[in-house]
């Protein structure tokens, strides 16, 4: 929300230049997209202000947080009626001392975070959904959508999680992306998650609640566990019935201030945060980041005290697969090169995936790690160039694990399939095997980039019964 007179407070605590994103240095921003205020009626502290949120906001050392009730935002409506007041005030000489060290609290914070405006709608059967949007966009607007999604009228300022019947999953879906907002499927792998374990739903439902192509990520409760089958591994693209990878990142959906004293589980402002990678700390980055395939750039935030999200480590903790691969050296000799290249082809002729190289698949062996890591990036890039057909754009960048540099390729799916290694050797993806295509592989390729254009095979004279002679 940008720091004017139309408008509540809106910083990024680190670099807010401008200008196109990938010219920037990266730099990490802690963020809570799940943050509820005294306007969702099951707010469980009170006297708790506006401007306390942000001071613990600021504690926390959060950069961006979403303000998201319950089917309302009355909670985004009252912070910047409040700016606008005081604003209002001490341009016509009439603020008083404790006001003003109210606005000037409220400038001071809003140079460090920048708050979103949001809301956590209730979708049919209560499945809930985070909508976040910039702060650009009109809270009249954000009443609108909530309007379109069957919220009644007299329940706009309620803020409560029961609205009656509203619109389902899959529309709601679509609508908070046609306004503009992200959409986030909340607390996906617990209560009211899309996820719906141990909820009697077939597993269809569950597939396109979250597949859907106007869903941007799932919010999990288990991002930073190190159990093999956490949430976010069974959405990593390697299950045939989930082949869309989804962004995975974690909130606090907080209810109060700061955590319970005695429940650890009624977590406060920023007790359950993530990490992104972003040019700058704006919505418009936040954005760009979810409808990317970059997945290294968001991480569960870790205190100083413990060491960084490997992304690496994860990576191979789950195992290669039909969206991933290891190789623990690049050399020519012994064929490593060429078995690098022909998992690329098969990724591209797959749904896309990620190769590591510097680190072997075994997450117990030390990384070996890449020396020359530019010499390395330069010699795939050429060898890419040259020996894949048709051409294929892959980006290459560096990781780091345990201390040691990984290169990794992310290999996006290819639009001009079938793709091949030196002309004619075209190779696809098998759980955790690369092959060669067998005959029926390459015409299922080809059926599936052509289409309904691809006329079906003619059945062979010689399958042809000769009639009987009379």
């Amino acid at each position: 929300m940008s720091k004017t007179a139309s408008g509540p407070p809106a910083g990024g605590g680190r670099s807010r230049s401008r200008g196109p994103a990938r010219s920037k240095a990266m730099h990490w921003f802690k963020m809570d997209l799940h943050v509820h205020t005294p306007a969702s009626d099951d707010f469980e502290q009170g006297g708790v202000t506006y401007v306390d949120i942000l001071r613990q906001a600021e504690l926390k050392g959060l950069d961006i947080i979403a303000l998201t009730d319950h089917n309302t935002v009355a909670g985004c409506v009252a912070m910047r009626r409040e700016l606008e007041e005081l604003t209002l005030l001490e341009r016509l000489g009439r603020i008083h001392a404790d006001e003003q060290r109210r606005l000037e609290e409220y400038r001071r914070l809003g140079d460090r975070v920048l708050v979103l405006p949001g809301f956590e709608f209730t979708a049919t059967f209560g499945f809930h959904i985070l909508a976040v949007f910039s702060p650009k966009v009109s809270l009249r607007e954000l009443e609108h959508v909530l309007l379109k999604l069957n919220v009644p009228a007299d329940k706009l300022d309620v803020g409560s999680t029961e609205v009656g019947a509203s619109t389902d999953v899959l529309t709601a879906y679509r609508i908070i992306d046609e306004a503009g907002g992200l959409v986030i499927a909340a607390h996906a792998n617990s209560s009211s998650g899309v996820a719906m374990q141990n909820m009697p739903f077939g597993g269809q439902t569950r597939i396109a609640w979250t597949q859907d192509e106007h869903l941007h990520a799932l919010e999990v409760t288990d991002l930073d566990s190190r159990r093999r089958y956490r949430t976010a591994s069974f959405f990593n693209g390697s299950k045939p019935e989930y082949p869309r990878r989804m962004h995975c990142i974690q909130g606090s959906d907080t209810h109060r201030l700061t955590r319970h004293p005695e429940d650890r589980n009624r977590l406060g402002i920023g007790d359950r945060a993530t990490e992104v990678s972003l040019p700058e700390s704006s919505f418009e980055a936040l954005r760009e980041l979810f409808l990317g395939n970059d997945f290294a750039r968001t991480r569960p935030y870790r205190p100083p005290a413990k060491e960084p999200f490997d992304h690496v480590q994860a990576a191979r903790e789950q195992g290669a697969s039909i969206v991933q691969a290891f190789h623990e050296s690049m050399t020519a000799r012994g064929g490593r090169m060429f078995a690098i290249l022909c998992d690329v082809c098969a990724f591209a002729n797959g749904k896309g995936g990620t190769v590591y190289i510097g680190a072997a698949a075994n997450p117990r062996v030390e990384p070996a790690g890449v020396d020359d890591v530019d010499e390395t990036i330069a010699q795939l890039k050429a060898e890419i160039a040259t020996k894949l057909t048709p051409p294929l754009e892959v980006e290459v960048d560096t990781l780091e694990s345990r201390g040691r540099r990984i290169v990794r390729l992310s290999v996006p799916e290819g639009c001009d399939k079938p793709y091949a290694v030196e002309q004619s050797k075209i190779y696809v993806r098998q759980e955790t095997e690369t092959s060669l295509a067998v005959r029926d592989e390459i015409v299922q390729l080809i059926r599936s980039r052509i289409g309904p254009a691809l006329p079906a095979e003619p059945t062979p004279v010689c399958a042809v019964e000769a009639p009987a002679s009379r």
